[in-house]
């Protein structure tokens, strides 16, 4: 009997390890929070983040063909009508990223005035994902699938190397899955590659396949599941001064224009070339020389 008991016991005890050692399920996400969240693969939960990191579109210069496309394709499906998977590809620097996060901003604020609410209940919400979390990107897709809000789930600098595979699993979910994509979402992208893969992966492919052409096509096809292709080029020096004096006018930053033309254009020399992120470097070296903070837009008479 008491070796009955004994035994008992253990079991019980092994039970009650084992249900420590089993993570809590994921708690349900809170929409309502925020309207930008961190998918935080480890735990399958959202993280809010209460103040998205982003430049106002109206800053963002020589871009204005690719913002005007992503802007309309945003707020075509806020509003619940048919729009693309987008793809941001080209130059370093030239605010892929940046505009992804404005057009969200701008899209959010006309959906909650028309709505008449607060831009955290509109109903847009923004999602990132991190490119080494995208093999967990079907049980985000499973928990957004169900909820009342639509989400732009985003990958900022998305791309794959050589012994990569998850990229198969992206294409599946983008497109050509089952379940296919949820309707209630769509999947932004950055990357400076336009076929998301290094050229000597595509070429490697194409030397040592049996079928050349059908290894290539399967390594390309993943930037085919994206309806909106939108290249950034690097700008030209008149491109790249409208952008710093851009900055400046916003921020009411204390200068000349003769002499922020000049420092502006002896700063790109030093980085060795021009984009927006260099023209908002030198923004926030400028500011900090003369004293002023970039936290708020100077009023303006």
């Amino acid at each position: 009997m008491s070796s009955d008991l004994d035994l008992a016991a253990r079991l019980d005890r092994i039970a009650a390890a084992l249900e420590r050692l089993v993570p809590p399920p994921p708690t349900a996400p809170r929409f309502d929070d925020a309207d930008a969240f961190v998918w935080q693969a480890a735990t399958l939960g959202f993280q809010p983040v209460p103040t998205v990191n982003r430049v106002p579109l109206q800053l963002l210069r020589g871009i204005d063909g690719a913002a005007r496309q992503l802007l309309d394709n945003t707020h075509r499906f806020a509003e619940g009508l048919p729009a693309n998977n987008a793809l941001l590809w080209g130059a370093r620097g030239m605010g892929k990223s940046s505009l992804v996060k404005a057009a969200h901003a701008e899209a959010q604020a006309a959906l909650a005035k028309r709505k008449g609410k607060g831009k955290a209940a509109a109903g847009l919400k923004l999602i990132e994902i991190h490119r080494e979390d995208i093999a967990t990107l079907p049980a985000a897709l499973s928990m957004l699938r169900d909820a009342p809000h639509r989400f732009i789930v985003f990958c900022d600098d998305l791309s794959f190397d050589r012994d990569d595979t998850s990229y198969k699993s992206l294409k599946a979910v983008l497109e050509g899955g089952i379940e296919g994509r949820p309707s209630n979402v769509l999947f932004y992208a950055t990357s400076n590659r336009r076929h998301l893969m290094p050229r000597d992966m595509v070429d490697n492919e194409r030397s040592t396949a049996i079928n050349p052409s059908e290894a290539v096509e399967e390594k390309v096809s993943l930037s085919d599941r994206f309806g909106l292709w939108l290249g950034f080029h690097n700008c030209s020096q008149d491109e790249f001064l409208a952008m710093v004096q851009g900055y400046a006018a916003h921020f009411a930053l204390p200068i000349a224009r003769e002499e922020l033309v000049r420092e502006a254009l002896e700063w790109s020399v030093t980085r060795g070339g021009r984009s927006g992120r260099v023209a908002w470097q030198f923004t926030q070296d400028l500011a900090g020389r003369l004293g002023k903070t970039l936290d708020e837009p100077a009023a303006k008479d």
